[in-house]
């Protein structure tokens, strides 16, 4: 059971970050235009470079493999997200999704530093 822990959890942290680029992929412009409207320059480009940071971040931490590399992409990838579109100040709504990946870099910085 102690070794079947890790990998639960594993999978658990990193399921978020799966799903969102899954559903980036199947919804790619409305999420593009979505962040146009939040100013975002070359939505397109960087929608693109976001869901490979989500594919390979949240692969490598489910398999174990190259886990840490994988949390520092999604860590990358939570710093601007959380920023720009879940201000601590826009209300209690945004409030509850900025401190949600407040815990998920937690939660990533705990794989930075022990491992999978």
């Amino acid at each position: 059971m102690q070794a079947l822990l890790p990998l639960v959890g594993r999978i658990m942290l990193a399921a978020i970050f799966l799903w969102s680029a899954i559903k980036d992929i199947r919804t790619f412009e409305a999420t593009a235009d979505m962040m146009q409207s939040k100013g975002i320059f070359a939505s397109q480009l960087l929608l693109l470079g976001a869901i490979v940071f989500l594919l390979l971040g949240s692969t490598a931490v489910i398999l174990g493999i190259k886990a840490r590399w994988g949390a520092v992409l999604l860590i990358l990838f939570l710093i601007p997200t959380t920023v720009i579109f879940h201000p601590p100040t826009g209300g209690e709504e945004h409030l509850i999704q900025f401190m949600k990946n407040l815990a998920l870099m937690g939660g990533l910085l705990m794989i930075i530093t022990f491992g999978p």
